[in-house]
C-alpha cells in the first residue's frame, strides 16, 4: 500500500487508576440493528459500537431500504420495514472489515426474493466463508463464493427455505447464528447443535424482538412464519474490549482499574476464567441486565501471574481475546500452554503466527503449534511489531509494550477503529504509555 498508515508508539506508562467504560458491545450492536430492521415498529439502540464495523452493517440495511436516525452518539432509531419489506440494492454491499456482519448477513439474505452480494476489504476477503455458505445450501440457499469459499459471496433471491437439523462441525457463534436468520424465513423447525456452547447472542436478542425460540447450551431451535416485534435495546460494554485493560492491570504494578457495565455473557468470558487461574485479582459486582446481557462492574489489580494449561472447555468463549491472554501469558512465571484454538488461524491475520511472531520479537519464548503455542513467560523489550491491520493484536501489543524494557512501534493500527474507537485516549487517560503516529504504508 502506498501513502502513509496509522502506527503507535507504546511503553511503559504509569499504573492503571481510575474508572473507565469502553464501547458497547460489537456483537449486540451487529444483532440489534438487523433484527430491527426486520421488525415491525420503531427500535431504539442505545450504547450502539459507533465503530466501523457495525456502522458497514447499519449501512447495508440502511441501502436495503431501512430507515435509520442517530440522534447521538451510541443512539440509533430503526424504522423497522417487517421480515419481508427489504428491497435489493444497486451494487454490492460493502461489510468492511467486518467478519460478523458478512457471516450473519448471508443468513439474513439468504431468504430475500433479491439478489444481493456481500463484498469486504482486503483482510475481509482472505477469511474463508465456507462454514457458512454449507448449511445455507442445505436449506436451499443459492449462493457463490470465490475460489476456496473466499468473498465476495453471491446470493441469489430464494425460491423458499426449508428448516434444516444442523449440527456443527465446529463450534461458531457466527455459523450458528446466520443459520437461525435464515431459519425465519424457512418452512419448518430449525435446529443448531454445537459441539461446544457458543455465545448465544443471537438467540437473546430474537426473543428479545419476540420470536418464539427456544435454546439451552448448544442447542437452539425455531420455527419460521412469525414476526418480529419492535423493541428498545441497551447494549451492554464490550467484553472483548474491557479484555485488554483486564490483562494490563493485572500486569502493570500498582494498578487498579474498575471496569464499569461490562457484558458478563457467561459464553463471552473465558478469558476471565482463565486470568482467574493464573492468578489474577478480579472482582466482579453484578449491575442487572442490558440488551438481555448480564452486566457487571470488574475491579482488576495488579498480581503476579503463573502459566497454565489453558483448558479447551474455555477455548470457544474466549476466541477473541486469545491476543490479549498472549500478552498475560508472555509475562506470567512458567508456561501457559494454549490448545484447541485452530480457529485463531483463520481471524482478521492468523492470530495465533502474528501473536507468537511479534512477541518473539519483543523478547517472548514462543512455540507454534497448529492449534495453539507454548508461552514461557519472561520480560519483554522494545521493537518494531506488526498488527498485519488487525485490530485485536493491535491493542493486544500496546498492553504488552507496558511492560517492555524499550519503546515498542505498533505498525498498521488503522482497522483498530473497527471494534474501539477512542482506544488510544481512553487507554492514555487510564494510564498507558501510548500515542499515535503516522508510518509509510
Amino acid at each position: 500500500m502506498n501513502g502513509k498508515t496509522l502506527d503507535w508508539l507504546a511503553g511503559p506508562g504509569a499504573p492503571l487508576q481510575g474508572a473507565i467504560c469502553v464501547p458497547g458491545d460489537k456483537s449486540v450492536s451487529h444483532r440489534a440493528v438487523m433484527l430491527g430492521a426486520l421488525a415491525e415498529g420503531v427500535s431504539e439502540v442505545e450504547g450502539f459500537l459507533e465503530g466501523e464495523d457495525t456502522r458497514a452493517t447499519a449501512a447495508i440495511l440502511g441501502r436495503l431500504g431501512v430507515r435509520f436516525e442517530a440522534p447521538g452518539d451510541g443512539l440509533r432509531r430503526i424504522h423497522g420495514v417487517g421480515l419481508h419489506g427489504l428491497r435489493g440494492a444497486d451494487g454490492p454491499l460493502d461489510c468492511g472489515n467486518a467478519g460478523t456482519g458478512m457471516r450473519l448477513l448471508a443468513g439474513l439474505l439468504a431468504g430475500q426474493a433479491f439478489d444481493s452480494t456481500l463484498v469486504g476489504d482486503a483482510s475481509l476477503s482472505r477469511r474463508p466463508m465456507g462454514r457458512v455458505i454449507e448449511p445455507l445450501r442445505r436449506m436451499g440457499a443459492r449462493i457463490e463464493a470465490g475460489e476456496g469459499g473466499l468473498p465476495p459471496l453471491r446470493i441469489h433471491a430464494s425460491n423458499g427455505l426449508q428448516a434444516i437439523d444442523y449440527e456443527l462441525p465446529v463450534a461458531s457463534a457466527q455459523v450458528k447464528s446466520a443459520v437461525l436468520l435464515a431459519g425465519l424465513y424457512a418452512r419448518g423447525e430449525t435446529r443448531v447443535r454445537e459441539p461446544h456452547p457458543t455465545r448465544d447472542y443471537t438467540e437473546r436478542m430474537l426473543a428479545a424482538f419476540g420470536w418464539p425460540i427456544r435454546f439451552s447450551p448448544g442447542d437452539a431451535r425455531l420455527e419460521g412464519g412469525h414476526r418480529l416485534r419492535a423493541t428498545r435495546v441497551l447494549v451492554p460494554a464490550d467484553f472483548s474490549s474491557a479484555a485488554f485493560f483486564l490483562v494490563a492491570a493485572s500486569v502493570v504494578p500498582g494498578s487498579d482499574l474498575l471496569l464499569r457495565r461490562v457484558g458478563m455473557n457467561p459464553r463471552r468470558t473465558g478469558l476471565l476464567a482463565a486470568l482467574r487461574a493464573m492468578g489474577a485479582d478480579i472482582t466482579e459486582t453484578p449491575a442487572g441486565e442490558q440488551g438481555g446481557e448480564p452486566v457487571a462492574d470488574l475491579r482488576v489489580r495488579h498480581a503476579r501471574l503463573r502459566g497454565i494449561a489453558v483448558p479447551e472447555a474455555l477455548v470457544p468463549d474466549m476466541i477473541d481475546e486469545f491476543p490479549a491472554l498472549f500478552v498475560a501469558a508472555a509475562l506470567a512465571e512458567g508456561e501457559t500452554r494454549v490448545s484447541g484454538a485452530a480457529e485463531l488461524r483463520v481471524k482478521e491475520s492468523d492470530r495465533i503466527a502474528t501473536m507468537a511472531a511479534a512477541l518473539r520479537t519483543l523478547g517472548a519464548d514462543i512455540e507454534e503449534a497448529p492449534d495453539g503455542a507454548l508461552i514461557r513467560g519472561g520480560r519483554l523489550q522494545g521493537g518494531e511489531v506488526h498488527s498485519h491491520g488487525d485490530h485485536r493484536i493491535a491493542m493486544a501489543l500496546a498492553v504488552a509494550a507496558q511492560r517492555a524494557a524499550g519503546e515498542v512501534r505498533i505498525t498498521d493500527c488503522a482497522n483498530v477503529a473497527t471494534s474501539f474507537p477512542g482506544f488510544v485516549a481512553l487507554a492514555g487517560g487510564a494510564g498507558f504509555g501510548l500515542q499515535e503516529t503516522a508510518g509509510l504504508g
